[in-house]
């Protein structure tokens, strides 16, 4: 059984949602035609490759990309997990040339007490060395269907000393579950001392989430880095979800603020009744909170909940949340929205001096030309506009990459590019990243979770692809 033919909340949820208010955009059908988006690579899975890519992917100073995968690599990680892997994919020497997959590590999973299967992507610190999160594996004793699965794991993979040897792969930490976290999800982020902040799904001591399958409703947790080098990691639970009016089920991509406070979102909990009853721990649109440091030394963190969907103006965020130029906050979500057929919204969050915060919904979601249901986050470029994608939608329903662009008093969207699936991708869930690799500042990388030219995969193995204007 794959990943998500589990009982998850990532990937089947109902949209029933209203119209809370109309937003006023321009919808520009015609402007897709001017963006070319190219298959850097088709992932094949097995038996030699990985396959479905976790999450977006990550440039090198060289130019080079990274990312992982939740699948593939080998098939014998035990339970109803898969192994995954993390690659490396080698700029083409030449401009217009093949990207070169490498794969720097095969997760070997629980029976090593290592991880396996990774849901999120990499990310890079200053001396080179790559961090991500694995789903199962490590020595924690999470059982599912009658196998220990383990609870998931944080890693790090160090770069070879000699150009062309091997990656190292380190577990830094193995969650626990209990009052610990259990099934982390989503991208890693570094603090400004070099500690790593995460969330974990399940675990945490409080609510009651997906049971029997996974207990609690999910943390927030910090990775302090070691004073000396080689030294342990030490993991603390900054906050526990209860679900309910809490939020349950956090999803990762956390941002901080310059005082230290972490910003996320819940795919569920946040509300008691109304459009999002039934949901993972019996109801809840998701929510958009903040986890704010102690005024002393070894006090308790704080967590404020910022916003409490409610199915009209957006629900289940998928992804984390982005600062704006002034420290307003911005999302996306799964479902809810406004018109006939809501499949999903762009979120702004604004903060006010009083410590209250305003929500705009920037755009919903119509599941036509548009797209629908956009799992990922969104980036600004330099002009601020936002820039996002959509799971579902456009031409043939492989989903679409849009632009947002906010200007004083307007709103203007378009789907600047429809996937179509094999050979190209189909169906993009990881984050996007800008870079200059294709001939062009403007240029976006991202992956999608489906379609390319793998046939070892129903529907192709995923695809890291890039786009330009």
């Amino acid at each position: 059984m794959r990943l998500f033919d589990m009982n998850q909340p990532k990937i089947f949820d109902a949209t029933g949602w209203l119209l809370l208010f109309a937003v006023v955009f321009a919808f520009d059908s015609a402007a897709s035609a001017d963006w070319k988006e190219r298959v850097l690579y088709s992932f094949q899975g097995l038996p030699n490759d990985g396959s479905y890519p976790a999450g977006g992917v990550v440039f090198d100073h060289a130019g080079n990309l990274y990312g992982a995968t939740t699948d593939g690599g080998a098939n014998n990680c035990p339970g109803i997990a898969q192994c995954g892997t993390v690659f490396q994919l080698q700029a083409p020497a030449q401009k217009g040339g093949a990207w070169t997959e490498n794969l720097l590590y095969v997760f070997k999973g629980v029976n090593s007490n290592d991880g396996n299967t990774p849901v999120g992507g990499v990310i890079f610190d200053q001396a080179g060395n790559l961090y991500g999160t694995t789903a199962y594996g490590g020595t924690g004793n999470c059982m599912l269907f009658g196998s220990r699965v383990g609870c998931g794991t944080v890693y790090e993979m160090t770069p070879p000393k000699q150009k062309g040897g091997a990656w190292t792969e380190t577990v830094l930490h193995s969650f626990q579950s209990g009052k610990d976290g259990y099934f982390p999800w989503g991208d890693l982020t570094f603090g400004s001392a070099g500690n790593l902040y995460g969330a974990t799904q399940y675990g945490g001591g409080y609510g009651s989430c997906n049971a029997p399958y996974y207990q609690y409703c999910g943390t927030v947790f910090k990775l302090s880095k070691p004073k000396t080098k080689g030294g342990k990691w030490r993991e603390q639970v900054l906050q526990s979800f209860a679900g309910g009016k809490d939020g349950a089920n956090p999803n990762g991509g956390l941002v901080l603020d310059s005082k230290g406070a972490i910003y996320g979102t819940t795919y569920f909990g946040g509300n008691q009744t109304g459009e999002c009853d039934g949901g993972d721990g019996g109801t809840g649109c998701g929510t958009v909170f903040a986890v704010m440091p102690p005024n002393t030394k070894g006090g308790k963190w704080v967590e404020k909940v910022l916003l409490r969907f409610s199915g009209l103006d957006g629900g289940n965020p998928s992804a984390g949340v982005i600062f704006g130029t002034k420290e307003d906050l911005y999302c996306t979500t799964v479902g809810g929205g406004g018109g006939n057929f809501p499949s999903g919204t762009v979120v702004q969050l604004v903060a006010h001096s009083n410590g209250t915060w305003t929500e705009h919904m920037l755009h919903s979601f119509q599941d036509g030309n548009d797209g629908g249901e956009p799992r990922g986050g969104v980036i600004f470029d330099p002009k601020n506009d936002l820039y996002g994608t959509a799971t579902g939608g456009g031409t043939v329903g492989g989903g679409t990459l849009f632009r947002l662009q906010l200007t004083e008093g307007s709103r203007s969207f378009v789907a600047i590019y429809d996937f179509t699936g094999a050979p190209d991708g189909f169906y993009p869930v990881g984050n996007l990243i800008f870079g200059a690799q294709s001939g062009g500042s403007g240029a976006i990388f991202g992956t999608t979770l489906y379609g390319g030219v793998g046939k070892a995969c129903n529907g192709g193995c995923g695809t890291v692809f890039d786009a330009v204007p």
